[in-house]
């Protein structure tokens, strides 16, 4: 159709628009001019595009060659208009998907530079308008990619080239960097990734769709909006949105049927819950309130594991729960029980009748014990040399509070015939405060159950624990632990175990503690409990070893610790890092288990501390059995640490050894000094090292290493130039190495009453008089070597035997009482009818030969 006709068209459609605004109201009007002012923008788009395409003037317009023919079939199609700002958008959506391609692919050569290329298109974008949130999402999928990487590259055997290795390197520094200046927007799209996505497209059809305002309503009868003269906001579905006590049943029905689900918004539950508990009138109904906002603060740290509560979260979660044990212990009709069923009418509430008990479905135990596990995963996220967690661990006293509180309220609930408690609630609670108590010392735990025990109300008391009961912090671990023996089983019973031999030993009860732990046969069935059952079990034998140290009982302490720092994995064993091995093969998944079993800073063993009693101790026990072995070749040789062996044969072997910088180069240096006989240099090396200081009474552990290293050097001196002397003054030695002729007599009647030195103590002239044995030539020497071996060697073929024939016993026995190859001498069942020529051979015991090495074995 011509321009014209289409002119005069519209001509007369405006003429007869014109006769429909005389009988038209006036909103119509207004929609109708609207509409009017769209059409016009439309038909000014079209001319300017008619105008470009009618540039061509003359003959040439009516003409058809190959390039009209072109445009004639690119008539049917439809141009479109693009904004700058679409344009810029569809090259950064571009520049997107070459990133997403690239990650599919490892390619992080590509990832470099297209994100520098991103970057640059979003400095242009930002100066113009809002910060694109496309870019937001791709900032932060990025960051979450390389971080995944980055984890799988350390326990991947197969590594990245070079290239894209550097281009992993590169965007871990740029990265860094950029995403530091959108922290916030990354916050917002972590929260909830779709709703922020969906703000978006909501925004880009603002300029195209018309919003109409919100409009305020007067919404008179209905009931709990009221907030100004009976005006309140109307919801999506055209209902006013009402809280008020007699809808709270219902909104709660709708909040926990949500819970779970996929695109539920737990902040906006958190925030309908705190308006619900406002409007709240009856006791019922703030319980059931409270219980189901505390689960729903909960909910916001149950998705993820790598995430911990906040402090704002977890601070409102704990009040609440005061606030809960306040109502329960106020209404004495109202139980929260795990067992009670559901309140199914959400119009009526229940009405109990006069003394009898509401059953509310929920556990106050299981609530103490999540408040427990949060505080302890923030500890274990926040780093422990800043104020933060100082500032963390000032909330455990409210915890305890609240644990101490749940346990007065559970056992309340004991006492009631009519509901059947469970007695493993309280064996919970139970444990959940005694793990609050053994590893702190006394005077800490003092202060502690003070403080509690104000913050509870008067007319509260245990029976477990009274209120007028002994302030001994000991007595205390003693009940709670006794409480446990007798009404739990398994797991809680072992810990509870395991947390009094820790208090004994941190509270220098040597003998106490190791009675317990040998009684108790754990270390026996320690592998088929749980791991954090295996850990307490680990810190409670470190414990009992340095116990023993403190004690002055050197050989004990270094039998105790051997199995934990002998193994070099003390961090693992002990929950206090994460040690990846060289070649072990442990997932991401394996990885983060781990590293959610860690404990607390404040709960750590040093570790350095431990080291050092460990290596101090087989010193004093190793350098001595050296210096024996190496006087005396006929004595079997045998390690007591193959670990110190290690370090003192490396540090021989070191041809220059300058000033001792660290725990391992004092006392390897001691143990050499100790070695030659200057006991003197080797106890200012020991008692040089710093460690020390962090024991209680480091001036007497000093003190007691001096005395000890004084006797070991006694002894290794008698072991290394015994076969020198003839006779030897006691008081020679006394003055050697500063120590009492009477000591000295004592070391050297012991040594000679456990065979260690062929001499007699002549008490007449107090003198030594040794006595010179058979010197072996070179040639025995080495035939007792070559026998050593060689029962060495039986030993393991008999170990390796039992393992293969183990319930088999007549494995290797024939039919007819024939042994396997028969024959010769101990061979199979005829050497054993020759032996016994006048009976049958017997059944039972070891009827394999095996020749030779048979035979060996049979000797």
């Amino acid at each position: 159709m011509s321009r014209f006709f289409a002119g005069g068209d519209s001509s007369s459609e405006s003429s007869s628009s014109d006769e429909e605004e005389l009988y038209s109201d006036p909103e119509a009007q207004k929609e109708d001019e609207e509409s009017e002012e769209e059409s016009e923008e439309e038909e000014e788009d079209e001319d300017t595009t008619t105008d470009e395409e009618g540039g061509k003037g003359g003959v040439s317009k009516f003409l058809r060659n190959q390039e009209s023919s072109e445009e004639s079939e690119d008539e049917d199609k439809v141009t479109v208009v693009k904004s700058a700002k679409d344009k810029r958008l569809e090259e950064l959506e571009g520049v997107v998907k070459l990133i997403d391609n690239a990650r599919r692919i490892n390619d992080w050569s590509t990832i470099s530079t297209e994100f520098d290329k991103l970057n640059r298109q979003v400095v242009k974008m930002a100066a113009q308008e809002k910060l694109p949130k496309i870019y937001v999402k791709t900032i932060a999928e990025l960051e979450d990619f390389m971080n995944d990487t980055v984890a799988t590259q350390k326990v991947s055997i197969k590594k990245l080239n070079a290239t894209n290795m550097r281009g992993l390197n590169q965007m871990k520094q740029k990265i860094k960097r950029n995403n530091r200046e959108y922290t916030t927007e990354i916050e917002k799209y972590r929260a909830d990734k779709e709703e922020y996505m969906m703000s978006e497209e909501e925004e880009e059809v603002k300029p195209v769709e018309k919003v109409k305002k919100p409009k305020a309503v007067y919404t008179e009868g209905v009931d709990g909006v009221d907030d100004g003269g009976g005006w309140g906001i109307i919801g999506e579905n055209g209902k006013a949105v009402a809280y008020t006590p007699e809808k709270i049943l219902s909104n709660l029905r709708t909040i926990v049927e949500s819970r779970g689900k996929k695109n539920t918004d737990r902040v906006e539950q958190i925030r309908i819950l705190e308006k619900l508990l406002e409007v709240a009138v009856t006791p019922y109904q703030n319980i059931r309130v409270l219980l189901t906002l505390i689960s729903t603060r909960f909910d916001l740290t149950t998705s993820s594991t790598t995430n911990y509560m906040s402090q704002e979260q977890w601070k409102s979660a704990e009040h609440e729960f005061g606030t809960l044990l306040g109502i329960l212990e106020a209404n004495k009709n109202l139980v929260v029980v795990e067992n009670a069923e559901e309140w199914e009418d959400v119009e009526k509430p229940p009405q109990p009748a006069a003394g009898e008990l509401l059953k509310i479905p929920g556990s106050i135990v299981s609530i103490a014990e999540r408040l427990d596990d949060e505080l302890t995963r923030s500890l274990q996220h926040v780093d422990p040399h800043t104020a933060e967690y100082i500032e963390r661990l000032s909330d455990e006293q409210a915890l305890y509070n609240n644990i101490l509180r749940a346990l007065l309220y559970t056992e309340n609930l004991q006492t009631i015939d009519k509901l059947e408690t469970p007695q493993d609630a309280a064996n919970r609670i139970v444990m959940r405060r005694l793990e609050h108590v053994y590893f702190k010392p006394a005077q800490v735990v003092s202060i502690l159950e003070e403080t509690a025990w104000k913050a509870i109300p008067r007319e509260l008391d245990s029976k477990i624990t009274p209120r007028s009961g002994p302030q001994d912090i000991a007595t205390l671990v003693q009940v709670l632990s006794t409480y446990l023996f007798k009404n739990s089983v398994d797991i809680i019973r072992a810990r509870a175990y395991l947390c009094q031999v820790y208090y004994f030993a941190l509270h220098n009860k040597y003998y106490r503690a190791r009675d317990m732990l040998l009684m108790s046969h754990l270390q026996e069935t320690i592998t088929n409990f749980n791991i954090s059952t295996q850990i307490l079990f680990n810190r409670t034998l470190v414990q009992v070893g340095l116990c023993a140290f403190r004690a002055g009982l050197v050989y004990e302490a270094q039998n105790t610790l051997q199995e934990i720092c002998g193994s070099g994995r003390q961090k693992e064993l002990l929950a206090q890092g994460v040690q990846l091995q060289r070649y072990s093969q442990v997932t991401p998944e394996q990885e983060k288990l781990e590293r959610q079993r860690q404990l607390p800073f404040h709960m750590h063993i040093n570790l350095d501390l431990l080291e050092c009693v460990y290596l101090t101790c087989s010193m004093l026990l190793e350098v001595p059995l050296l210096a024996q072995t190496g006087s005396s070749p006929d004595i079997k040789k045998r390690v007591i640490s193959k670990t110190y062996r290690r370090l003192l044969e490396f540090h021989e072997r070191q041809i220059f050894t300058g000033p001792p910088e660290n725990t391992r180069d004092h006392v390897m240096q001691a143990s050499r000094a100790l070695a030659a006989g200057e006991w003197k240099k080797a106890a200012d090396l020991i008692c040089s090292i710093k460690v020390w200081e962090l024991m209680a009474n480091s001036e007497q552990i000093k003190k007691m290493l001096s005395e000890q290293i004084q006797e070991e050097g006694l002894r290794t001196y008698l072991f290394t130039y015994a076969p020198f002397y003839d006779t030897l003054s006691v008081n020679t030695l006394a003055g050697m190495f500063d120590l009492t002729e009477r000591k000295v007599a004592a070391v050297v009647s012991k040594m000679i009453s456990h065979e260690e030195l062929a001499a007699a103590l002549d008490q007449v002239n107090s003198a030594i008089i040794f006595r010179k044995g058979v010197e072996l030539s070179r040639l025995q020497s080495l035939a007792l070597t070559l026998s050593d071996k060689a029962s060495g060697l039986i030993e393991s073929n008999e170990r390796v035997l039992e393992q293969r024939t183990q319930g088999t016993a007549n494995a290797f026995e024939r039919q007819g009482g024939q042994g396997g190859r028969g024959g010769r001498g101990g061979r199979g069942g005829r050497g054993g009818q020759r032996g016994d020529r006048g009976g049958s051979r017997t059944r039972g015991g070891q009827q394999f030969g095996g020749g030779a090495l048979g035979g060996a074995i049979k000797a």
